[in-house]
């Protein structure tokens, strides 16, 4: 079964228990000819557009709930909106076979309408759907790579717990909820006096739960203690690698937190509502040259 199969029976699953007043039926475009009749849903697959690298496959998904006039009309269809968006904005779904993937409300295409065929009243509501890229669930532990990512992760995960998962890069095929996304945004590097350079890299946090206020609150915990502690411990090191690549403790390198901010109405899972900036003073490299030991001058060579 392909992903937009798969991912469309689970839609239409949790459509039909968002809203029992359809009866189950939640379906395809009608054929030519076909007439809808009473209340119901229509799930249809719109644009494709370029994967995220870190949000995975993303598909246009259109919902349009349809009722009877008599019912209450565009009325109704107002109300079975808000629950279409209040059920499946920033929701994990699961498929049949373990896949996760995540809605998002884009907004409403068209005015409130008529269909002609049924005279039930209707209107299309756009949602993202992302698929994570199938890489594994790494959760908690921490990745190989960028030693500033795994400071990141491991300072996160002891701030919020051992019930959250903190991810790297990108959200994982098996990601959680509540959790974390860290991924690196920029990065620079300046000259700080004669012998150190100053790293300076600005990540993205993504704080994702099931529960709006519980996400607020997350993600304003994050952002106090970042500002609060101001520096983050890295890996520890000998003596001898901490005084070759940094300027201050000789055997636990840290990042210093430079500015940290947090926007609460951006989408989590896309955008993310974290924005920090790390910094790092590291000595610079010093040139191999051969030294010179003296100097001869004679004022009568011609």
């Amino acid at each position: 079964m392909s992903i937009s199969t798969r991912i469309k029976k689970t839609l239409k699953q949790k459509l039909a228990a968002l809203i029992p007043a359809w009866e189950g039926r939640v379906q395809d475009i009608p054929a030519s000819g076909e007439v809808l009749s009473g209340p119901c849903a229509v799930v249809a697959f719109a644009e494709e557009v370029p994967k995220s690298a870190w949000a995975g496959y993303r598909r246009i998904i259109k919902i349009s709930p349809y009722a009877r006039s008599e019912d209450g009309g565009a009325e109704l269809v107002e109300v079975w909106s808000a629950s279409l968006i209040a059920g499946l904005h920033q929701v994990r779904l699961e498929d049949e076979e373990g896949g996760a993937f995540t809605c998002l409300y884009l907004g409403s295409t068209d005015s409130d309408r008529a269909d002609v065929a049924s005279g039930l009243i209707t209107r299309s509501l756009r949602f993202g759907v992302y698929v994570p890229e199938p890489q594994g669930a790494t959760g908690n532990s921490p990745v190989m790579g960028d030693p500033w990512l795994v400071a990141l992760q491991l300072w996160t995960a002891n701030m919020l717990g051992s019930n959250w998962s903190v991810y790297a890069n990108s959200w994982p095929g098996g990601y959680r909820m509540p959790s974390v996304l860290w991924r690196l945004n920029g990065n620079s590097t300046a000259v700080a006096g004669t012998s150190a350079l100053e790293v300076r890299k600005q990540w993205i946090g993504h704080v994702l739960t099931d529960d709006t206020i519980l996400t607020d609150q997350a993600a304003s915990h994050l952002v106090q203690q970042l500002a609060l502690q101001s520096r983050i411990p890295m890996t520890t090191l000998d003596s001898e690698e901490a005084g070759a690549n940094a300027i201050g403790e000789s055997h636990t390198r840290y990042v210093t937190v430079d500015e940290v901010t947090a926007d609460l109405q951006a989408d989590a899972y896309l955008n993310g509502q974290i924005r920090l900036t790390l910094t790092q003073r590291i000595r610079r490299p010093v040139t191999s040259a051969p030294l010179m030991r003296e100097i001869h001058h004679n004022k009568g060579i011609e």
